[in-house]
């Protein structure tokens, strides 16, 4: 175990830069993982732990033994050093070197009652971790993010996600791999948009289907607005028209888990 004092060191200098840079990341085809439980996560998922820095005025070795038990190379960090390459706040004095996993579209598994997240174009880091973890907590199969403008592995969606980057197949790809994929496997495709809509609640979501959302800015693309089987909307009875992506994904999640459910 090698122990890291300065913040000047090229680790930390190299640890930085893998934070503040998606392009950097890819190249390496490395991703930053921070905190005890969204490690343990990535382990679990079959992610490869290739460097563990950790603080043990923050972190005890004898509470994330399996972290180091599991780490190719493990280095112990002075406060200021371990403070330089956090992320996060209230940080849990852990941080993991995984090596990335790129999933396609056959790595999905999906059957005849299942659920997709499709986001097109999603540019918060932390509306796109905030979807992760609702559609962790609501059974879905797979999200799907067409024509991505941020990282799945931005350090940002991670920390929103609480790990759940780890545990819900997310897929990166364009809208027409997407859509191509969801009607060969018999998906209904429905649109979330104010336009031409019906209520959400009058809409069948037992079966197989995508639910395909857009940015808050722009909304859909008229590419998906014109394949879709359905259009459907949240009720609004205020003065705004919509609402946060993550928040719209939340509501519409969990009224395909309570269909479900009352089928069963």
């Amino acid at each position: 175990m090698e122990r890291i004092e300065s913040i000047h060191n090229q680790r930390i200098k190299d640890l930085v830069a893998l934070s503040a840079k998606s392009s950097l990341r890819r190249e390496r085809g490395l991703c930053l993982v921070e905190g005890r439980r969204e490690c343990e996560r990535a382990l679990a998922a079959g992610f490869s732990l290739r460097e563990l820095y950790f603080c043990p005025e923050i972190a005890a070795e004898n509470d994330i033994y399996q972290l180091i038990d599991a780490a190719g190379s493990v280095f112990s960090l002075s406060g200021a050093a371990y403070s330089k390459i956090a992320y996060r706040e209230g940080t849990e004095g852990v941080l993991g070197v995984f090596t990335a996993r790129t999933l396609s579209l056959d790595d999905i598994s999906s059957d005849s009652h299942s659920l997709v997240i499709v986001l097109e174009s999603v540019e918060k880091p932390g509306n796109l971790g905030a979807i992760l973890r609702t559609a962790d907590a609501s059974g879905a199969a797979a999200v799907i993010v067409c024509d991505e403008l941020t990282d799945i592995y931005n350090p940002n969606v991670l920390r929103a996600s609480t790990g759940a980057v780890f545990t819900v197949p997310t897929v990166s790809c364009s809208s027409k791999e997407a859509a191509d994929w969801l009607r060969e496997r018999s998906f209904q495709i429905v649109t979330a948009q104010l336009q031409d809509s019906k209520l959400y609640y009058d809409m069948d979501f037992t079966r197989a289907t995508a639910l395909v959302f857009g940015t808050e800015a722009d909304g859909l693309s008229d590419f998906w607005r014109e394949i879709s089987d359905a259009r459907i909307m949240i009720p609004m009875m205020g003065r705004m028209d919509s609402l946060n992506v993550a928040t719209s994904v939340a509501i519409l999640s969990y009224e395909a888990l309570r269909q479900k459910q009352l089928r069963k």
